[in-house]
């Protein structure tokens, strides 16, 4: 009853308010009407029922809205306003993301299929993002530099300009904010695209970020598809940055514009993640950790646990406590909405036949799951066969040179092999042109530091996976991207240093130092 009440009150929405365009007027939001303007439909992907209609913007609503944000950027009304002011209204816009994550949470599940236990969790951390940027951007100084002479040379930190973010389906929203509270915090106008998929939450939080302060015209949204509207976006020689998650060869792609116009880039691109679990795990720990690294969000994180590493002497015990643990994931699947559901579809049908077509192809094994999932579940009684569920599949007997132990699946597929040793374990875990994320799980402390410092990744976990804050940077390495996010380091992507250099040596002597061209060569400064 809840899904079909927020399915109607959703689809009128958004018709009507399709995306930020005109900041000027009173309304954040300009109904285009129907023209020449593309529109696309937003299917729950657990049912295949139709949430609501985008309207997408046409090139020319791209570049009026790029200019507009130039323009209010040029305005100084959010980028010359006070630290102190930035950050009380990102503390605002905290607060009232806070009593929206019950609605945003339904919506979420509603737009990507997830399960409700999922998004209720990962939504409401959503306001540490904004509350930790809020708490940097008042602690964060310039500085004096230490200049040779009689200079004053100060180091401030300014804000870029126009930068576009272009977000996934996955975590429609969480990494939206990612993105979006640094960017805002370093007094940027703002540019989203969200994912054509999932763009209903980041419009909904560009029009409570008015609400809480967000001058308008600062965070525009524009819904659209990446090889249109995105694409129009990343080439405007008006963008000054561009972040993105993506996969790897879109981010290629754009990577190639973005340097084309000397804007700064990062990105968050694919990833393999490898799980090496030694001998001496804790193997309890290791099974329930393992589960959640690979089928959370149904297998559709770039930090996904796919490829499992599992050491001789525990491989048998191991694999037969994990595929327990697999086979009670897939028996307690069921209406995403429904508290119980462990896990959800993966985000669309076209989604789940490149799933289907991958997983035929390897040369492993499949010793679970391994298709589609129809029929009604034993949980709720909800039909899969709308939906695009796919079952948690488990493969064994996989060589590196296969497809699934090279290539990101996206979807809640494993690939286990043993190892014998910690250098062979090392080695496989490398052995991937990824590099973003990596779990270990052992219980010997020298072993833990000895192995995360060999593996080739920007995210190692030990004893625990996908753990994540506002303040710990987050990318890859290889080819998972270049850059980071969250922490300090995404702070200062997000704005340039600027040196005011002043003279503050007495008349006499500057006259005396500065006259390059007089008769004498004595004294002069030297550059």
């Amino acid at each position: 009853m809840l899904l079909r009440a927020i399915s109607h009150r959703a689809r009128p929405f958004m018709q009507s308010r399709c995306f930020h365009r005109e900041r000027y007027g009173p309304y954040p939001y300009v109904d285009l009407g129907q023209g020449d303007r593309q529109q696309f439909p937003v299917i729950n992907p657990a049912n295949g029922e139709e949430l609501c209609h985008i309207v997408s913007p046409t090139s020319e609503d791209v570049e009026t809205a790029i200019n507009n944000a130039q323009s209010i950027f040029d305005s100084g009304v959010w980028s010359k306003a006070s630290v102190l002011h930035r950050s009380q209204v990102l503390s605002n816009l905290a607060r009232a993301l806070e009593r929206k994550i019950p609605e945003y949470a339904v919506i979420e599940t509603m737009q990507t299929g997830r399960t409700t236990r999922e998004m209720n969790i990962q939504l409401g951390r959503l306001p540490e993002w904004l509350d930790y940027y809020a708490a940097l951007l008042r602690t964060t100084n310039s500085y004096v530099a230490p200049t040779q002479g009689k200079l004053l040379n100060y180091v401030q930190r300014v804000p870029l300009g126009v930068v576009a973010q272009i977000t996934p389906f996955n975590h429609p929203l969480l990494i939206a904010i990612k993105k979006i509270a640094p960017a805002l915090a370093a007094g940027n106008s703002v540019v989203v695209k969200p994912s054509e998929l999932a763009p209903i939450t980041v419009l909904e939080f560009a029009e409570l970020a008015t609400e809480a302060g967000v001058p308008e015209g600062v965070l525009t949204v524009l819904p659209g598809l990446g090889s249109t509207t995105g694409k129009e976006i990343v080439q405007n020689p008006l963008i000054r940055k561009v972040d993105i998650t993506a996969g790897t060869q879109t981010g290629r792609n754009i990577g190639t514009i973005v340097g084309g116009n000397f804007a700064s880039f990062t990105a968050e691109l694919g990833g393999k993640a490898p799980i090496v679990v030694f001998n001496d795990a804790d193997l309890i720990s290791a099974v329930n950790g393992t589960a959640f690294a690979a089928f959370v969000a149904s297998g559709q994180t770039c930090v996904s646990g796919t490829r499992i590493l599992i050491q001789n002497d525990i491989y048998d015990t191991f694999m037969s406590l994990f595929n327990e643990k697999v086979e009670s994931i897939k028996r307690r699947m069921g209406n995403p909405m429904n508290p119980r559901s462990t896990m959800g579809s993966v985000i669309s049908m076209n989604h789940l036949k490149r799933i289907e077509d991958m997983v035929m192809r390897t040369s492993g094994k499949i010793i679970l799951g391994g298709g589609r999932m129809t029929g009604t579940s034993d949980l709720d009684g909800f039909d899969f066969s709308a939906g695009s569920f796919y079952s948690p599949t488990v493969i064994v007997g996989i060589e590196p040179e296969d497809e699934l132990w090279q290539e990101e699946i996206f979807g809640p597929v494993v690939v286990v092999r043993k190892f014998q040793d910690e250098a062979e374990g090392v080695a496989l875990a490398n052995s991937c042109k990824y590099g973003l994320g990596a779990g270990i799980w052992t219980s010997d402390l020298s072993r833990a530091h000895r192995v995360a410092a060999e593996i080739q990744a920007g995210l190692c976990w030990v004893n625990t996976h996908h753990r994540n804050d506002p303040s710990s940077p987050w990318g890859g390495m290889k080819d998972s991207g270049i850059g980071r996010e969250n922490g300090l380091e995404a702070f200062e992507s997000y704005s340039q240093t600027k040196s005011t250099i002043v003279n503050i040596a007495p008349p006499d002597e500057t006259r005396s130092l500065d006259d390059w061209f007089s008769d004498s060569p004595e004294g002069k400064r030297y550059g």
